[in-house]
């Protein structure tokens, strides 16, 4: 927290008369207009307070000790709020309080606790933890680092402080500052969701910083591929090897239905004789570990025996050579101009269109594409279902007007 203003102030209760007729004196911290008060153990006689100065009048020795006292407890203050910002902890009334009251529990940072957590996700390593999420943590460890000392001013954020507000200032600093759509800031959102889990189950937070808050995805139109788009990327020509490369690695996930990184991941022991003798994908999923197995259409095969030659194919690094995730999508959006498609074409454009077009919209059924798809649930592949039904929608409205019944349909007199 930016402090703005800080104020430190003795007083005295008259109301609270001691039965020596003096009046007790306490402290009050002022930090950014939110203010605390403590006593501390002194009292003074009324008649003999300046208010104003906030100190004892007169030149008396025991005027002076009394005041050299308050002194002392003003620079107390300050210390207290000096070792709270070398702590990375928030400077607020009550942490003064409690410092000042040597109540001061041990403390466990955000940061810390994120960081540990993502190493541990990396030595599971990817039979444990599918790489992309390991990824998605790391991003978010970055963007709540970035937003703590965009926010906070602070290197490190105490668990103990993380409230309500916390979490929805995170939520505004990544859709203004970061650009985030609300689905990817969900997304991150969810993933420091996880580290307060941890937090919560150590008991190193009081309350749960979500329990007022409920987040949902946005419904996002997938993108894919009519027959026709598919049609134009097949046949054109190109001549660059590296965007010639990046076309077939993505029309051989439209034909399989395979994630980005599970076609990365493909080794020749991928490629099995299925139960109808011919060549199907047995993998596991990368993000899921379910099982999918897909029957080899004739391109995805035609892919293969193109690159059956290749440096990483021959050495048994892969089944093909697929760039990085980032080089692909760029290289797509390339291939979209070229090809006049204008759609955002990524890398999971393909398994998108491997479910509608490919598939469900030539009466595969619903249960053959969930399982080549390695969803977890059948309801996971409903949505694709909705799409395949526009599709149907928009074929038969090429019929309008071709059948003309006009006479036929006109009243009998």
């Amino acid at each position: 927290m930016q402090i703005n203003t800080f104020n430190v102030l003795f007083f005295i209760r008259k109301t609270k008369l001691l039965r020596n007729g003096e009046a007790p004196v306490y402290v009050r911290i002022t930090v950014n207009g939110d203010r605390g008060e403590l006593g501390i153990s002194r009292s003074i006689n009324p008649e003999i307070w300046d208010s104003g100065k906030g100190r004892a009048k007169g030149n008396t020795r025991v005027v002076k000790e009394f005041n050299e006292y308050l002194d002392e407890y003003h620079s107390r203050v300050f210390q207290a709020k000096k070792k709270l910002e070398s702590d990375f902890r928030q400077v607020t009334s009550e942490a003064l309080k409690m410092k000042l009251l040597g109540i001061d529990e041990q403390n466990y940072y955000f940061l810390e606790v994120f960081k540990d957590h993502n190493e541990k996700l990396r030595k599971m390593g990817d039979r444990e933890v599918a790489p992309g999420t390991i990824e998605r943590y790391e991003t978010a460890y970055k963007h709540l680092q970035e937003f703590i000392r965009h926010q906070y001013k602070l290197e490190d954020y105490l668990f103990r402080d993380v409230n309500y507000s916390f979490i929805k200032n995170f939520e505004f600093f990544l859709k203004t500052e970061r650009k985030c759509a609300h689905n990817t800031t969900v997304k991150y959102i969810v993933n420091i969701k996880k580290i307060i889990r941890i937090a919560m189950a150590n008991d190193w937070i009081k309350q749960d910083p979500f329990k007022d808050i409920r987040y949902r995805y946005d419904d996002v139109e997938a993108v894919y591929l009519t027959d026709d788009d598919l049609a134009a990327i097949v046949n054109k020509e190109i001549d660059l090897p590296r965007i010639d490369q990046v076309r077939d690695v993505f029309l051989f996930c439209c034909f399989t239905g395979l994630a980005f990184s599970d076609v990365k991941g493909l080794k020749k022991d991928n490629i099995i004789i299925g139960i109808d003798g011919k060549q199907w994908i047995q993998k596991r999923r990368t993000k899921t570990n379910v099982l999918s197995n897909i029957p080899l259409l004739d391109m995805p095969k035609r892919i293969l025996e193109k690159y059956s030659g290749h440096d990483k194919v021959k050495t048994g690094q892969a089944l093909l050579p697929v760039p990085s995730n980032q080089k692909m999508n760029a290289y797509l959006k390339e291939i979209a101009d070229l090809c006049g498609i204008n759609k955002k074409l990524t890398t999971h454009a393909a398994r998108h269109t491997f479910a509608t077009t490919v598939t469900l919209s030539n009466h595969v059924s619903m249960e053959s594409v969930s399982k080549m798809l390695g969803h977890t649930s059948i309801n996971m592949t409903r949505k694709y279902a909705r799409i395949a039904d526009r599709l149907i929608s928009e074929d038969m409205q090429k019929l309008e007007g071709k059948y003309n019944f006009d006479k036929a349909c006109e009243p009998r007199e």
